[in-house]
């Protein structure tokens, strides 16, 4: 091995000062880009760990990131905090538990620092402070809110009755961009704030965001929907214009026709109770109650008979038949009573909510689009059979009724389209995604192929001349031994074969030889 070594070495001092400096230049930019290479492939991936943080929190998080010797760095826009990837779940939770991001509010850790000798006043201010940057955090913690400020008007207390004010409260909102608030989240806001200051009436809450809006207005008016019904509203307005679209697509074509509804909604709770009699029907229909007969009898005594007049008083006189048989009956008495059930009906009606009161649709289609032989295009109005056409879709696709009072009115106009120009689409290699990627290839390949010339090109070639060194240094022994003149027939065939081939293969070792012997004598 020792010696090995130092045949390379005795190879190495023997090459010309040009060769040397390729071959110690090779050397090093392999060394160099593999040293590169391995740090740019073991290189982490930052992530971030906090965004948007303020100057005290920043300086206390990268102050307690250096305690615990964790590499960091900041994005490029200067606005985050980026740890390795692999290390962010477990920083976070090491720095949560050291009270960091404090935030910007100062909550109620503030009352732990108080001094002695404060004033009441002081006190009453710390007070104020702190709550006020816990209602802030609270409010922080809704998800559409990035940050928020709260102030806080707390009167002095009075003695007198009548000189006692109530207290008022102020929010500052910054909304996360493309984020709102419903009225349903203000009035939760609202209520916070109230529900935690004493005496403070929700009406004396006023919120707003970063553009100065007032999000606490009152509305006033006598509609007054909630966000559910307001979406309830569009949801149907909605429905309706696409059925109308929908419809007429196919007869006038994609993109040649706008369609608006305007719905009138009823939410009101109307439930309503009637009991009303009707006259009782015909005896044979009517239901009977109760139905009572009282009979009596009594004697019966002859009583005048046939025919009044004077023919019948006199004597001798015959009366009819029917006087004859006749007999009074006197005492008899019957009565009769019957109850009948009363004809009555009671009725509970619960009106739905959400029923259509009333619909108005506006549809405008654009004129007919003609292209002649030439490739001229021409726009042409619709026939009035046609519009009237038209008009019956539209009432029938979106539930047209008289009685509803709903109407309709299509209209047909030219559109006014601005003309677009036309962007080619962008060819795959001047993509700016396939460009990164093929820079990141070239770079990888530009390495490689860096290496494998460095390999092929210095560093074998140096090897195979010291593995040609080695084997003339095992010849020249046996070379020197001999004279000139006996040479050939000292040696054997196979010395005599490789002495051949090293002439042909380094002429200089060969030469080198022969300068020994020369020098010898």
């Amino acid at each position: 091995m020792a010696s090995n070594s130092a045949n390379i070495l005795n190879a190495f001092t023997q090459l010309p000062i040009r060769e040397k400096l390729s071959l110690l230049t090779g050397f090093a930019a392999v060394a160099a880009i593999g040293v590169a290479s391995w740090l740019w492939g073991s290189s982490p991936d930052y992530r971030v760990l906090y965004g948007n943080l303020s100057d005290r929190d920043g300086g206390a998080i990268i102050a307690s990131l250096n305690t615990m010797n964790i590499p960091y760095k900041f994005s490029e826009s200067g606005g985050a905090i980026m740890v390795p990837a692999s290390q962010v779940n477990d920083v976070r939770l090491r720095i949560a538990s050291q009270g960091l991001p404090k935030g910007s509010a100062v909550g109620f850790e503030s009352m732990d620092t108080q001094k002695f000798g404060l004033t009441q006043f002081q006190e009453q201010i710390n007070y104020q402070r702190a709550l006020e940057g816990e209602l802030a955090r609270s409010i922080e913690s809704l998800a559409a809110v990035q940050g928020a400020r709260v102030h806080l008007a707390i009167p002095k207390p009075s003695v007198f009755l009548r000189e006692q004010n109530k207290p008022t409260a102020s929010v500052l909102l910054s909304l996360h961009p493309g984020r709102t608030l419903d009225r349903s989240q203000v009035a939760g806001i609202v209520h916070l704030i109230s529900s935690s200051v004493p005496e403070l009436n929700p009406r004396g809450v006023s919120v707003l965001d970063q553009a100065g809006n007032l999000l606490s207005a009152r509305n006033d008016s006598d509609i007054n929907l909630d966000p559910a019904q307001l979406a309830f509203v569009q949801q149907i307005e909605a429905n309706h214009a696409k059925r109308i679209e929908e419809i007429l697509e196919p007869v006038v074509g994609r993109g040649n026709i706008h369609a608006q509804v305007t719905a009138e909604i009823d939410f009101s709770q109307t439930e309503s109770t009637a009991e009303t009699y009707r006259p009782n029907q015909t005896p044979d229909a009517a239901a009977i109650r109760n139905q009572q007969l009282n009979e009596t009898g009594g004697t019966s005594t002859p009583g005048a008979q046939g025919v009044p007049g004077a023919a019948s008083n006199q004597p001798g006189a015959q009366g009819t038949p029917a006087a004859a048989a006749g007999l009074n009956s006197a005492g008899g008495r019957k009565e009769s009573a019957t109850s009948y059930e009363l004809d009555r009906t009671v009725r509970h009606i619960k009106q739905p909510v959400g029923m259509v009161k009333r619909l108005s649709a506006a549809v405008v289609i654009n004129h007919r689009k003609t292209v002649d032989a030439e490739g001229k295009s021409t726009l042409t109005a619709l026939s009035a059979d046609e519009m009237t056409q038209l008009t019956a879709l539209t009432k029938e696709a979106m539930g047209f009724n008289t009685t509803r009072g709903d109407s309709v009115n299509v209209a047909n106009a030219p559109f006014n389209i601005e003309e677009r120009e036309a962007v080619p689409e962008i060819p795959l290699w001047q993509q700016p995604e396939n460009i990164a990627l093929a820079k990141d290839v070239a770079k990888s390949l530009g390495i490689a192929a860096m290496i494998l010339y460095l390999l092929l090109g210095v560093v074998r070639p140096f090897f195979r001349q010291v593995n040609e060194s080695l084997a003339t240094a095992s010849v020249v022994p046996q070379l020197e031994a001999q004279s000139a003149s006996t040479l050939d027939k000292a040696l054997p065939e196979s010395g005599q074969d490789v002495a051949r081939a090293l002439a042909r293969q380094d002429p200089k070792a060969v030469a080198n030889v022969v300068r020994n012997w020369v020098s010898k004598e």
